[in-house]
């Protein structure tokens, strides 16, 4: 529960709650205050100014450069939030944000301007236990989202579907569920007149914006944007949608019975109440007396081993490390593969990927602390890695293939960090 509540956990974090009660620690953990947290107060975001952008008429070179200078820059953001994950004392608020950059996901590929993908990160951390309305609208109005799907673009003159049709198919309703391409078409309508200022903001400009009536889900009006983002999420099958999204994200690779739905959807309620439904998934039985129900993706499994085995990422070395490794991986912050974001489950289970987690695993213990394991005889070896890591019992098979691995501590913890106990949850 706290792992998936989480980046990884120790056996002595584990002892912490066990006696408590959980949903109070729930709703102490959704509680704190993720600008306040000592972790992420000592990791501060970067800065991100830059060069003044070119102009239309300045020479390729010119260009380039421009281009060197933001490639850096967004490296450094992605590594300052692989920094604070790691970092914070309660790790609730990073995972939620991390859930939800992967629901809106948004890529740096195509958005080029750190600044804006910061901004980005930042509405969805302090949104995350709002109201779903507030949190979709922000991002249908925001700078990244607006560039990753062409928003900026939509004007009456040339309307641009990209927005509206992914807004419906991935955001809040699902693919073809409830809608059709006439809503589609008169949504992107609605969403017309939005631009980007040199400054990173966003605005609405009146005149590029269509004015015509627009019909939507039966209803005929001059709808803009945020009468169309209330029309969306007033269809039926939104709430569903919406809450089997971050079930999925949060609680199992796998949808939740009818019953837990209803539950779900009862507790997100008419007030789409982003809080009450995350509480509700980790404190719902189903959630709680589960094991395995979840393969853990390469970032949440990576800052689990950061955190529980206390390495540093103040080296430049070390953090370009974890950054290539989930390069590697495929799941970078700020890089999802496409606006469906990163897979799910068993996707992340091959050969070529279990290659590169053994390497980084090596690589990190041998910079972390795995002192309780290398303190402990050989014969309790295996006990003393199962509480560092936080499993609480090891399956006959995996006991059978760590054996060989006990006089050799490093490699013990580097392998039962790989094992099936450790990357599911």
């Amino acid at each position: 529960m706290l792992r998936r509540a989480g980046f990884g956990v120790t056996g002595a974090q584990v002892d912490a709650v066990a006696g408590k009660d959980w949903p109070a620690y729930v709703d102490a953990a959704l509680a704190a205050d993720p600008e306040a947290d000592p972790g992420a107060v000592r990791t501060p975001m970067p800065s991100l100014t830059s060069s003044r952008r070119p102009g239309k008429h300045a020479s390729a070179e010119v260009r380039k450069e421009f281009n060197h200078e933001l490639f850096g820059l967004m490296t450094g953001l992605s590594q300052w939030w692989l920094r604070r994950m790691a970092a914070v004392h309660e790790p609730i608020h990073e995972k939620l944000t991390l859930l939800w950059h992967n629901h809106f996901a948004t890529s740096a590929k195509k958005v080029l301007f750190p600044w804006e993908m910061a901004a980005q990160n930042q509405k969805l951390r302090s949104l995350s236990l709002g109201d779903f309305r507030g949190l979709a609208y922000a991002m249908l109005t925001d700078a990244a989202m607006l560039r990753w799907l062409d928003g900026h673009k939509n004007t009456a003159d040339a309307i641009n579907e990209n927005l509206a049709r992914e807004f419906m198919e991935l955001f809040a309703l699902g693919h073809g569920d409830g809608y059709t391409e006439d809503d589609v078409r008169a949504g992107a309508r609605a969403l017309t007149g939005w631009e980007i200022r040199l400054t990173g903001n966003t605005a609405f400009a009146p005149a590029r914006h269509d004015r015509t009536p627009k019909t939507i889900f039966g209803v005929t009006q001059n709808f803009d944007a945020a009468g169309f983002c209330d029309i969306v999420l007033a269809q039926p099958k939104s709430p569903q949608y919406v809450a089997g999204r971050l079930w999925r994200q949060l609680a199992s690779d796998n949808p939740p019975s009818p019953q837990a739905m209803d539950r779900l959807i009862t507790a997100y309620g008419p007030g789409r109440d982003l809080r009450a439904l995350t509480r509700a998934i980790l404190t719902d039985d189903e959630f709680v007396n589960s094991r395995a129900a979840i393969v853990n993706t390469p970032i949440e499994w990576l800052v689990g081993v950061v955190r529980t085995l206390k390495v540093s990422l103040d080296p430049q070395a070390r953090i370009t490390m974890v950054d290539n490794t989930l390069k590697a991986l495929g799941q970078r912050p700020f890089y999802p593969p496409d606006v469906g974001g990163w897979p799910h489950g068993r996707a992340w289970m091959s050969t070529a990927s279990a290659d590169v987690r053994m390497r980084a695993a090596i690589q990190l213990v041998r910079a972390g602390d795995a002192s309780p394991v290398e303190d402990a005889s050989a014969g309790d070896r295996i006990d003393a890695v199962g509480y560092l890591i936080g499993i609480g019992s090891w399956s006959d098979r995996t006991v059978t293939a760590l054996k060989p691995l006990v006089r050799r501590p490093v490699q013990l913890v580097a392998a039962a960090v790989n094992t099936p106990e450790y990357l599911t949850s």
